[in-house]
């Protein structure tokens, strides 16, 4: 578990009033990930509107900048002068991808794909996470890693100009893996399959469309097969990144529990590999609607609003897990609101985030006077339609720890502190402050 760094920012959150507002939340993080890349990969521009400008992506932007792609910041859009496929250099220093799992995976399909060495690393959460799942398929490709038997970072890369395409059945659902095989596919000589038994995100079977790759899905037996072909060429795209569905998630959350509450939450993807979490909002009772519907760079995106409501327990599948996993430490915590237990299985995953958000969760929720419970792969949270607070949160360096038991703290009897709120700049930096325009209300430093 990561420790805390040397200089904690504490947060409060106390009891609001009804919330208001009509407000828009940052890029969606996933694409903005996958636009800076694909656009690095492609011959030509690459005009990003709407990119996240977490540390998440500046990590990503800045490993692509050291890889030897052109990224600048002008009039408020980001604009990528892409080295093309193979195009990239070896970097002089090392990858530093922060608390950036997604970015560091990705990025480690591109690199698979070019004659160089390069050095990913991160901070300390990073380097206590899984690596392996993404390295063994790309090792089969050709990809070395000069610290055999290793699968944590700090590791050193050694990619290949002739890579071998491959056909690679996914032993756990991951957008991540069948995104990093993709993405090394992209330079191999000959086509590239993943096949997968539960649709997981797809913004990369997406963006590789909208930038000319040769891509396709198929069903198969036992799945889906997504396929593409190696050594062709992506051109620039301009490119409008959505709202980021797991941002407005607190927004919406906030919103369902804090009395007298009605938000609108413009342009949101609601691709349904993540729509998950708003199904689960409306068999919870919850009053949300997805109001304009329409298209944008082949994603569907909508106007989310919510009102206050009672919630009532409800048993999440673990097959809907692949749609929502980063919005269950919120779910959660709308659950002790609820009226019954809520159970959500299939969870996994869970264990090996930012944190291990089960048993953070659980001992947060706990810390409340809330009744949850983890075992195995399953969480279960039996609300009471209230919940005491008065809690101070070990976070342990986790964004949407922090973000979620905030979000409890509006609607708690007693404030709810969180031990350090720094790290909500990784996904989400204008959390506080969109709040706060919303209504809420939060307390820097922590509660006597």
């Amino acid at each position: 578990m990561s420790q805390l760094p040397s200089n904690p920012k504490p947060l409060s959150s106390r009891q609001a009033g009804a919330l208001r507002g009509t407000v828009c939340v940052p890029g969606d993080k996933s694409i903005s990930h996958r636009a800076l890349i694909l656009g690095a990969l492609a011959e030509g521009r690459t005009e990003i509107a709407g990119l996240l400008e977490s540390e998440d992506i500046l990590c990503t932007a800045r490993a692509l900048q050291a890889l030897g792609a052109d990224i600048q910041k002008q009039s408020g859009h980001w604009i990528v002068t892409g080295a093309g496929l193979g195009g990239l250099i070896e970097p002089a220093s090392p990858l530093d991808f922060g608390n950036s799992g997604t970015g560091a995976r990705l990025m480690m399909g591109v690199v698979a794909g070019h004659p160089l060495r390069a050095v990913f690393t991160g901070d300390e959460s990073l380097k206590k996470r899984p690596m392996g799942r993404v390295l063994d398929p790309l090792r089969q490709m050709g990809l070395q890693i000069a610290e055999e038997g290793q699968s944590k970072l700090p590791l050193t890369l050694i990619g290949t100009s002739s890579l071998v395409p491959m056909e690679y059945r996914l032993p756990v659902p991951s957008a991540q893996v069948k995104s990093a095989v993709l993405l090394a596919g992209l330079l191999a000589q000959g086509r590239t399959s993943v096949i997968e038994s539960e649709k997981t995100r797809d913004h990369t079977e997406k963006m590789l469309a909208y930038f000319g790759a040769g891509v396709c899905s198929e069903a198969v037996e036992g799945g889906t097969r997504i396929s593409v072909e190696g050594r062709g060429t992506l051109h620039g795209k301009p490119v409008t990144v959505p709202g980021d569905p797991s941002s407005a998630a607190f927004l919406a959350a906030a919103a369902i529990l804090c009395p007298g509450s009605d938000v609108l939450v413009r342009n949101v993807l609601i691709n349904p590999t993540r729509a998950g979490f708003y199904q689960t909002l409306r068999e919870m009772g919850a009053n949300i609607a997805f109001e304009n519907e329409r298209e944008l760079n082949g994603e569907p995106v909508a106007d989310l609003r919510a009102r206050a409501g009672s919630l009532k327990g409800v048993h999440v599948p673990a097959a809907r897990a692949p749609s929502m996993i980063d919005e269950y430490p919120i779910l959660a915590a709308l659950a002790a609101f609820a009226r019954g237990p809520t159970f959500m299985d299939g969870l996994a995953e869970l264990r090996v985030k930012e944190s291990d958000r089960l048993a953070v969760m659980v001992a947060g929720l706990k810390a409340c006077g809330v009744n949850a419970e983890a075992s195995g792969d399953t969480l279960s949270v039996t609300g009471a339609g209230s919940v005491p607070g008065g809690a101070v949160i070990a976070t342990h360096m986790d964004h949407r720890i922090a973000m979620s038991f905030l979000v409890l703290g509006l609607a708690a009897e007693a404030p709810v502190t969180v031990d350090d709120a720094s790290m909500i700049a990784t996904s989400f930096p204008e959390f506080q402050g969109l709040m706060e325009t919303l209504g809420a209300s939060f307390e820097d430093g922590a509660r006597g």
